[in-house]
Protein backbone atom coordinates (compact mmCIF):
# COMPACT_ATOMS: atom_id res chain seq x y z
CA UNK A 1 0.00 0.00 0.00
CA UNK A 2 1.41 3.55 -1.16
CA UNK A 3 1.82 5.35 1.78
CA UNK A 4 -0.40 8.62 1.45
CA UNK A 5 -3.29 6.92 0.68
CA UNK A 6 -6.74 8.15 2.23
CA UNK A 7 -7.78 5.52 5.71
CA UNK A 8 -11.57 4.55 5.31
CA UNK A 9 -12.24 2.61 8.59
CA UNK A 10 -14.65 0.46 8.01
CA UNK A 11 -16.86 -0.93 11.44
CA UNK A 12 -18.44 -4.05 11.35
CA UNK A 13 -18.28 -6.75 8.98
CA UNK A 14 -21.81 -7.69 7.83
CA UNK A 15 -23.52 -6.99 4.75
CA UNK A 16 -22.93 -3.76 4.91
CA UNK A 17 -19.74 -3.13 5.88
CA UNK A 18 -18.55 -6.01 3.63
CA UNK A 19 -19.86 -4.37 0.66
CA UNK A 20 -18.66 -1.48 1.62
CA UNK A 21 -15.32 -3.03 1.72
CA UNK A 22 -15.45 -4.61 -1.97
CA UNK A 23 -16.47 -1.58 -3.40
CA UNK A 24 -13.07 0.05 -2.43
CA UNK A 25 -11.02 -2.54 -3.70
CA UNK A 26 -9.53 -0.64 -7.04
CA UNK A 27 -9.69 2.94 -4.94
CA UNK A 28 -6.41 4.69 -4.24
CA UNK A 29 -7.36 3.74 -0.37
CA UNK A 30 -6.13 1.83 2.88
CA UNK A 31 -9.11 0.20 3.96
CA UNK A 32 -9.30 -1.03 7.54
CA UNK A 33 -12.42 -3.72 8.59
CA UNK A 34 -12.80 -3.66 12.23
CA UNK A 35 -15.39 -6.22 13.65
CA UNK A 36 -15.37 -8.16 17.13
CA UNK A 37 -15.75 -11.43 15.28
CA UNK A 38 -13.48 -13.00 13.22
CA UNK A 39 -16.33 -14.70 10.80
CA UNK A 40 -19.55 -13.06 8.83
CA UNK A 41 -22.17 -14.50 9.53
CA UNK A 42 -25.18 -14.81 7.05
CA UNK A 43 -28.32 -13.93 9.51
CA UNK A 44 -31.56 -15.49 7.65
CA UNK A 45 -30.05 -18.67 8.06
CA UNK A 46 -29.46 -18.27 11.64
CA UNK A 47 -32.77 -19.64 12.44
CA UNK A 48 -31.75 -23.21 10.83
CA UNK A 49 -28.87 -22.90 12.88
CA UNK A 50 -31.15 -22.80 15.74
CA UNK A 51 -33.05 -25.35 14.63
CA UNK A 52 -30.51 -28.08 13.74
CA UNK A 53 -30.79 -28.03 9.79
CA UNK A 54 -27.30 -26.27 9.74
CA UNK A 55 -23.95 -26.12 11.87
CA UNK A 56 -22.86 -22.93 12.39
CA UNK A 57 -20.13 -23.41 9.73
CA UNK A 58 -22.20 -23.69 7.04
CA UNK A 59 -23.32 -20.11 7.40
CA UNK A 60 -20.10 -18.37 8.43
CA UNK A 61 -16.81 -17.58 6.69
CA UNK A 62 -13.64 -16.27 8.28
CA UNK A 63 -13.67 -11.86 7.31
CA UNK A 64 -9.94 -12.25 6.68
CA UNK A 65 -10.89 -15.41 4.05
CA UNK A 66 -13.39 -13.24 2.70
CA UNK A 67 -11.17 -10.08 2.08
CA UNK A 68 -7.87 -12.13 1.41
CA UNK A 69 -7.71 -11.38 -2.21
CA UNK A 70 -8.84 -8.06 -1.65
CA UNK A 71 -4.70 -5.86 -1.12
CA UNK A 72 -5.53 -2.83 0.18
CA UNK A 73 -7.83 -4.22 3.38
CA UNK A 74 -6.62 -5.23 6.68
CA UNK A 75 -8.88 -7.02 9.03
CA UNK A 76 -8.15 -5.97 12.66
CA UNK A 77 -10.52 -8.64 14.96
CA UNK A 78 -11.06 -5.76 17.71
CA UNK A 79 -13.70 -4.42 20.01
CA UNK A 80 -14.74 -0.43 19.49
CA UNK A 81 -15.35 1.78 22.35
CA UNK A 82 -15.66 5.26 20.89
CA UNK A 83 -15.32 7.56 17.95
CA UNK A 84 -13.44 10.73 18.10
CA UNK A 85 -14.48 13.15 15.67
CA UNK A 86 -12.88 15.83 16.09
CA UNK A 87 -9.56 13.98 16.32
CA UNK A 88 -10.59 11.10 13.36
CA UNK A 89 -10.14 8.02 15.39
CA UNK A 90 -12.11 5.19 16.77
CA UNK A 91 -11.23 3.82 20.03
CA UNK A 92 -11.00 -0.13 20.05
CA UNK A 93 -9.40 -2.34 23.35
CA UNK A 94 -6.05 -2.30 21.45
CA UNK A 95 -5.22 1.69 20.97
CA UNK A 96 -7.41 4.23 18.89
CA UNK A 97 -7.61 3.81 14.43
CA UNK A 98 -7.25 6.62 12.74
CA UNK A 99 -9.09 7.40 9.69
CA UNK A 100 -9.73 9.93 6.73
CA UNK A 101 -12.94 8.60 6.08
CA UNK A 102 -15.21 6.32 8.42
CA UNK A 103 -18.41 3.68 7.52
CA UNK A 104 -20.43 2.26 10.48
CA UNK A 105 -22.16 -0.67 9.52
CA UNK A 106 -22.22 -2.18 13.39
CA UNK A 107 -26.07 -3.47 12.97
CA UNK A 108 -28.57 -4.11 15.80
CA UNK A 109 -29.24 -6.11 18.76
CA UNK A 110 -32.16 -7.33 20.37
CA UNK A 111 -34.69 -5.33 21.87
CA UNK A 112 -36.28 -6.24 24.76
CA UNK A 113 -38.52 -2.59 25.14
CA UNK A 114 -37.24 -1.70 28.11
CA UNK A 115 -36.71 -5.26 29.63
CA UNK A 116 -33.03 -6.57 29.31
CA UNK A 117 -33.53 -8.80 31.79
CA UNK A 118 -35.58 -11.34 30.29
CA UNK A 119 -32.74 -12.04 27.42
CA UNK A 120 -31.31 -14.14 30.59
CA UNK A 121 -34.92 -16.00 29.51
CA UNK A 122 -35.67 -15.44 26.09
CA UNK A 123 -32.46 -15.12 23.90
CA UNK A 124 -32.98 -13.84 20.20
CA UNK A 125 -31.02 -14.63 16.96
CA UNK A 126 -28.65 -12.51 15.87
CA UNK A 127 -25.06 -14.31 16.37
CA UNK A 128 -23.51 -17.54 15.62
CA UNK A 129 -23.84 -17.61 19.43
CA UNK A 130 -27.54 -16.98 20.14
CA UNK A 131 -27.90 -19.82 17.48
CA UNK A 132 -26.17 -22.34 18.96
CA UNK A 133 -27.89 -21.25 22.61
CA UNK A 134 -31.17 -21.58 21.09
CA UNK A 135 -30.66 -24.95 19.62
CA UNK A 136 -29.15 -26.35 22.55
CA UNK A 137 -31.87 -24.99 24.84
CA UNK A 138 -34.88 -26.69 22.11
CA UNK A 139 -32.42 -30.24 21.96
CA UNK A 140 -32.32 -30.40 25.98
CA UNK A 141 -36.07 -29.63 26.54
CA UNK A 142 -36.57 -33.04 24.77
CA UNK A 143 -34.14 -34.42 26.70
CA UNK A 144 -34.95 -33.27 30.05
CA UNK A 145 -38.83 -34.13 29.56
CA UNK A 146 -37.28 -37.59 28.76
CA UNK A 147 -36.08 -38.09 32.02
CA UNK A 148 -38.82 -36.29 34.52
CA UNK A 149 -41.50 -37.89 35.60
CA UNK A 150 -43.58 -35.01 36.46
CA UNK A 151 -46.37 -34.67 34.03
CA UNK A 152 -46.55 -31.29 34.27
CA UNK A 153 -42.94 -30.50 34.65
CA UNK A 154 -42.89 -32.81 30.78
CA UNK A 155 -45.50 -30.23 29.53
CA UNK A 156 -43.91 -27.31 30.35
CA UNK A 157 -40.53 -28.62 29.20
CA UNK A 158 -42.26 -29.27 25.52
CA UNK A 159 -43.92 -26.13 25.29
CA UNK A 160 -42.33 -23.50 23.09
CA UNK A 161 -43.08 -19.77 22.74
CA UNK A 162 -41.82 -17.63 19.86
CA UNK A 163 -42.11 -13.99 20.55
CA UNK A 164 -42.79 -11.88 17.68
CA UNK A 165 -44.61 -12.94 14.35
CA UNK A 166 -42.48 -11.60 11.82
CA UNK A 167 -40.56 -13.28 8.90
CA UNK A 168 -37.85 -14.84 11.75
CA UNK A 169 -40.73 -15.67 14.57
CA UNK A 170 -42.93 -17.42 11.86
CA UNK A 171 -39.77 -19.32 10.12
CA UNK A 172 -38.55 -20.63 14.06
CA UNK A 173 -42.00 -21.63 14.85
CA UNK A 174 -42.39 -23.79 11.69
CA UNK A 175 -38.71 -25.20 12.16
CA UNK A 176 -39.22 -26.17 15.84
CA UNK A 177 -42.94 -27.71 14.63
CA UNK A 178 -40.61 -29.70 12.01
CA UNK A 179 -38.58 -30.64 14.46
CA UNK A 180 -41.11 -32.17 17.31
CA UNK A 181 -43.66 -33.57 14.68
CA UNK A 182 -41.20 -35.07 12.30
CA UNK A 183 -37.49 -35.26 12.91
CA UNK A 184 -37.72 -36.30 16.22
CA UNK A 185 -40.91 -38.34 16.24
CA UNK A 186 -39.52 -41.35 16.54
CA UNK A 187 -36.36 -40.77 18.81
CA UNK A 188 -38.09 -40.79 22.48
CA UNK A 189 -39.48 -44.00 24.39
CA UNK A 190 -41.50 -42.27 27.21
CA UNK A 191 -42.32 -38.78 25.79
CA UNK A 192 -44.07 -38.68 22.22
CA UNK A 193 -41.86 -35.26 20.89
CA UNK A 194 -45.36 -34.82 18.25
CA UNK A 195 -47.09 -33.60 21.72
CA UNK A 196 -45.01 -30.48 21.98
CA UNK A 197 -47.21 -27.16 22.24
CA UNK A 198 -45.56 -24.53 19.82
CA UNK A 199 -46.87 -21.01 20.58
CA UNK A 200 -45.84 -18.16 18.54
CA UNK A 201 -47.23 -14.55 19.98
CA UNK A 202 -47.26 -11.51 17.87
CA UNK A 203 -48.55 -7.97 19.18
CA UNK A 204 -49.86 -6.81 16.42
CA UNK A 205 -53.02 -8.24 14.22
CA UNK A 206 -51.59 -10.59 12.11
CA UNK A 207 -48.31 -12.29 11.22
CA UNK A 208 -45.78 -11.25 8.64
CA UNK A 209 -46.66 -8.00 8.86
CA UNK A 210 -45.32 -6.67 6.29
CA UNK A 211 -46.56 -8.98 3.44
CA UNK A 212 -49.63 -8.85 1.49
CA UNK A 213 -52.74 -9.79 3.89
CA UNK A 214 -53.37 -13.13 1.55
CA UNK A 215 -49.47 -14.40 2.10
CA UNK A 216 -49.80 -13.48 5.41
CA UNK A 217 -53.57 -15.49 5.76
CA UNK A 218 -51.92 -18.54 4.26
CA UNK A 219 -48.44 -18.33 6.65
CA UNK A 220 -51.06 -18.50 9.13
CA UNK A 221 -52.95 -21.49 7.85
CA UNK A 222 -50.24 -23.19 7.09
CA UNK A 223 -48.42 -22.95 10.71
CA UNK A 224 -52.06 -23.91 12.29
CA UNK A 225 -52.18 -26.80 10.40
CA UNK A 226 -48.67 -28.05 11.26
CA UNK A 227 -49.62 -27.57 15.11
CA UNK A 228 -48.37 -24.31 15.87
CA UNK A 229 -50.81 -22.53 18.00
CA UNK A 230 -50.98 -18.42 17.04
CA UNK A 231 -51.99 -15.82 19.03
CA UNK A 232 -52.42 -12.53 17.66
CA UNK A 233 -52.91 -8.94 19.30
CA UNK A 234 -51.23 -10.12 22.52
CA UNK A 235 -48.84 -8.39 24.31
CA UNK A 236 -45.84 -10.09 26.49
CA UNK A 237 -45.89 -8.72 29.71
CA UNK A 238 -43.15 -10.72 31.63
CA UNK A 239 -40.37 -13.32 30.59
CA UNK A 240 -39.24 -15.51 33.20
CA UNK A 241 -37.21 -18.67 34.23
CA UNK A 242 -40.37 -20.83 34.06
CA UNK A 243 -42.71 -18.85 31.35
CA UNK A 244 -44.21 -15.77 29.84
CA UNK A 245 -46.99 -13.83 31.23
CA UNK A 246 -49.34 -12.47 28.73
CA UNK A 247 -51.97 -9.68 29.05
CA UNK A 248 -54.62 -12.47 29.04
CA UNK A 249 -52.91 -15.16 30.90
CA UNK A 250 -49.44 -17.04 31.29
CA UNK A 251 -47.55 -20.09 29.32
CA UNK A 252 -45.53 -22.39 31.31
CA UNK A 253 -42.63 -22.71 28.99
CA UNK A 254 -39.39 -24.53 28.84
CA UNK A 255 -38.04 -22.54 25.61
CA UNK A 256 -38.69 -19.04 24.60
CA UNK A 257 -37.24 -17.21 22.04
CA UNK A 258 -37.13 -13.79 21.30
CA UNK A 259 -37.83 -12.45 17.57
CA UNK A 260 -39.94 -9.30 18.43
CA UNK A 261 -37.54 -6.40 18.24
CA UNK A 262 -34.58 -4.92 17.44
CA UNK A 263 -32.24 -2.20 18.61
CA UNK A 264 -29.28 0.07 17.14
CA UNK A 265 -25.58 -0.32 18.24
CA UNK A 266 -24.50 1.98 20.15
CA UNK A 267 -22.61 4.45 17.72
CA UNK A 268 -25.12 7.23 18.05
CA UNK A 269 -23.62 7.43 21.29
CA UNK A 270 -20.10 7.30 20.21
CA UNK A 271 -21.32 10.28 17.85
CA UNK A 272 -23.24 12.07 19.85
CA UNK A 273 -25.72 11.83 16.42
CA UNK A 274 -29.70 12.53 16.19
CA UNK A 275 -31.27 9.14 16.29
CA UNK A 276 -34.44 7.55 16.24
CA UNK A 277 -36.57 5.77 19.34
CA UNK A 278 -34.67 2.49 18.26
CA UNK A 279 -31.16 4.15 18.77
CA UNK A 280 -30.29 4.63 14.34
CA UNK A 281 -28.93 7.55 13.26
CA UNK A 282 -30.71 9.73 11.16
CA UNK A 283 -28.36 10.45 8.22
CA UNK A 284 -28.63 12.65 5.22
CA UNK A 285 -29.27 11.36 1.61
CA UNK A 286 -25.87 10.12 1.17
CA UNK A 287 -26.27 8.19 4.40
CA UNK A 288 -23.14 10.64 5.84
CA UNK A 289 -24.12 12.22 9.19
CA UNK A 290 -24.95 15.61 9.55
CA UNK A 291 -22.16 18.16 10.18
CA UNK A 292 -19.68 15.30 9.47
CA UNK A 293 -19.23 14.36 5.78
CA UNK A 294 -16.21 12.16 6.05
CA UNK A 295 -18.37 9.80 8.37
CA UNK A 296 -21.07 7.46 6.69
CA UNK A 297 -23.62 5.04 8.32
CA UNK A 298 -25.38 1.88 6.85
CA UNK A 299 -27.53 -0.80 7.69
CA UNK A 300 -29.68 -1.49 10.71
CA UNK A 301 -27.19 1.35 12.54
CA UNK A 302 -28.73 3.98 10.17
CA UNK A 303 -32.47 5.41 9.63
CA UNK A 304 -33.57 7.16 6.04
CA UNK A 305 -36.87 7.64 4.16
CA UNK A 306 -37.05 6.39 0.61
CA UNK A 307 -38.92 8.56 -2.06
CA UNK A 308 -42.13 7.98 -0.80
CA UNK A 309 -41.68 8.65 2.99
CA UNK A 310 -41.24 4.87 3.60
CA UNK A 311 -38.56 3.80 6.02
CA UNK A 312 -35.92 2.07 4.37
CA UNK A 313 -36.54 -1.79 6.06
CA UNK A 314 -33.61 -3.04 8.16
CA UNK A 315 -32.92 -5.89 5.68
CA UNK A 316 -29.75 -7.43 4.40
CA UNK A 317 -30.39 -6.82 0.57
CA UNK A 318 -30.63 -2.65 2.03
CA UNK A 319 -27.06 -2.84 3.99
CA UNK A 320 -25.55 -4.57 1.23
CA UNK A 321 -26.79 -1.56 -1.44
CA UNK A 322 -25.85 1.14 1.05
CA UNK A 323 -22.57 -0.15 1.55
CA UNK A 324 -22.02 -0.78 -2.20
CA UNK A 325 -22.89 3.22 -2.51
CA UNK A 326 -21.07 4.58 -0.21
CA UNK A 327 -18.25 2.50 -1.19
CA UNK A 328 -18.40 3.99 -4.55
CA UNK A 329 -19.31 7.84 -3.10
CA UNK A 330 -15.72 7.31 -1.68
CA UNK A 331 -13.97 6.19 -4.79
CA UNK A 332 -15.62 8.85 -6.38
CA UNK A 333 -14.96 11.52 -4.19
CA UNK A 334 -10.90 10.31 -3.39
CA UNK A 335 -10.42 10.50 -7.65
CA UNK A 336 -11.98 14.09 -7.88
CA UNK A 337 -15.24 12.92 -9.46
CA UNK A 338 -17.87 12.51 -6.61
CA UNK A 339 -21.12 11.20 -7.13
CA UNK A 340 -24.25 13.71 -5.47
CA UNK A 341 -26.73 11.55 -6.21
CA UNK A 342 -28.58 10.51 -3.41
CA UNK A 343 -28.78 6.61 -2.16
CA UNK A 344 -32.00 5.26 -3.84
CA UNK A 345 -33.11 2.23 -1.96
CA UNK A 346 -34.41 -0.82 -4.52
CA UNK A 347 -36.95 -3.27 -2.80
CA UNK A 348 -35.90 -6.80 -4.02
CA UNK A 349 -38.87 -8.29 -1.83
CA UNK A 350 -39.69 -10.37 0.95
CA UNK A 351 -39.50 -14.01 1.66
CA UNK A 352 -40.19 -16.17 4.43
CA UNK A 353 -40.56 -19.77 4.39
CA UNK A 354 -43.26 -22.05 6.66
CA UNK A 355 -41.09 -25.75 7.71
CA UNK A 356 -40.12 -27.58 5.28
CA UNK A 357 -41.84 -27.04 2.13
CA UNK A 358 -44.02 -24.37 2.53
CA UNK A 359 -43.02 -20.32 1.71
CA UNK A 360 -44.62 -16.81 0.70
CA UNK A 361 -42.73 -14.62 -1.40
CA UNK A 362 -43.74 -11.02 -2.85
CA UNK A 363 -41.24 -10.23 -5.47
CA UNK A 364 -42.73 -7.22 -7.09
CA UNK A 365 -45.74 -7.82 -8.93
CA UNK A 366 -44.90 -11.76 -8.31
CA UNK A 367 -46.58 -13.22 -5.41
CA UNK A 368 -45.69 -16.96 -4.39
CA UNK A 369 -46.35 -19.47 -1.79
CA UNK A 370 -46.47 -22.94 -0.98
CA UNK A 371 -43.65 -25.54 -2.54
CA UNK A 372 -43.22 -23.57 -5.17
CA UNK A 373 -42.14 -20.43 -2.88
CA UNK A 374 -39.98 -22.58 -0.83
CA UNK A 375 -38.23 -23.44 -4.10
CA UNK A 376 -38.10 -20.00 -5.02
CA UNK A 377 -36.41 -18.89 -1.20
CA UNK A 378 -33.86 -21.79 -1.06
CA UNK A 379 -32.83 -21.05 -4.44
CA UNK A 380 -32.56 -16.99 -3.37
CA UNK A 381 -30.83 -18.09 0.08
CA UNK A 382 -27.93 -20.16 -1.54
CA UNK A 383 -27.47 -17.88 -4.17
CA UNK A 384 -26.20 -15.26 -1.83
CA UNK A 385 -24.24 -17.88 0.23
CA UNK A 386 -20.69 -17.29 0.28
CA UNK A 387 -18.59 -19.62 -1.68
CA UNK A 388 -18.88 -22.35 -3.63
CA UNK A 389 -18.55 -24.96 -1.62
CA UNK A 390 -20.86 -23.63 1.17
CA UNK A 391 -23.77 -23.74 -1.54
CA UNK A 392 -23.33 -26.77 -2.45
CA UNK A 393 -23.37 -28.20 0.94
CA UNK A 394 -26.03 -26.23 2.03
CA UNK A 395 -28.06 -26.92 -1.03
CA UNK A 396 -27.34 -30.89 -0.43
CA UNK A 397 -28.20 -31.03 3.54
CA UNK A 398 -31.77 -29.22 2.36
CA UNK A 399 -32.69 -31.91 -0.10
CA UNK A 400 -31.11 -34.77 2.38
CA UNK A 401 -33.90 -33.11 4.69
CA UNK A 402 -36.55 -33.15 2.58
CA UNK A 403 -36.42 -36.55 1.41
CA UNK A 404 -35.15 -38.12 5.09
CA UNK A 405 -36.91 -35.63 7.68
CA UNK A 406 -33.97 -35.39 9.51
CA UNK A 407 -31.23 -32.85 10.57
CA UNK A 408 -27.70 -33.36 10.96
CA UNK A 409 -26.73 -30.68 13.29
CA UNK A 410 -28.24 -31.94 16.40
CA UNK A 411 -25.54 -31.96 18.89
CA UNK A 412 -25.68 -30.15 22.46
CA UNK A 413 -22.69 -28.75 22.97
CA UNK A 414 -21.83 -27.80 26.80
CA UNK A 415 -23.71 -25.76 28.70
CA UNK A 416 -22.04 -22.60 29.83
CA UNK A 417 -21.75 -22.42 33.95
CA UNK A 418 -25.12 -21.17 35.11
CA UNK A 419 -26.85 -21.21 32.01
CA UNK A 420 -29.37 -24.66 31.64
CA UNK A 421 -32.14 -24.56 29.05
CA UNK A 422 -34.68 -26.37 31.69
CA UNK A 423 -34.37 -22.79 33.81
CA UNK A 424 -35.72 -24.81 36.85
CA UNK A 425 -37.04 -28.05 36.31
Amino acid sequence: MPSGNARVVIIGAGFGGLEAAKALRRAAVEVIVIDRQNHHCFQPLLYQVATAALSPAEIAWPIRHILRPQRNATVLMEEVHGIDVLKRCVHTQFGDVPYDYLIIATGAMHSYFGHDDWSDYAPGLKRIEDATRVRRSILIAFERAEVVHDQDEQRRLLTFVIVGGGATGVEMAGAIADVARQTLAADFRRIDPRSARIVLVEAGPRVLPTFPQNLSDYAREILTRGGVEIKTATLVTKCDARGVDLKDGRIDAGTIIWAAGVTASPAARWLNAEADAAGRIKVGPDLSVPGYPEIFVIGDTATLTDRKGHAIPGVAPAAKQMGKYVGKLISARIAGRERRKPFHYVHLGDLATIGRRAAVVKFGRLELKGFLGWVFWSVAHIYFLIGLRNRFVVAFNWFWDYVTFQRGARLITDVPRGEDSTRGA
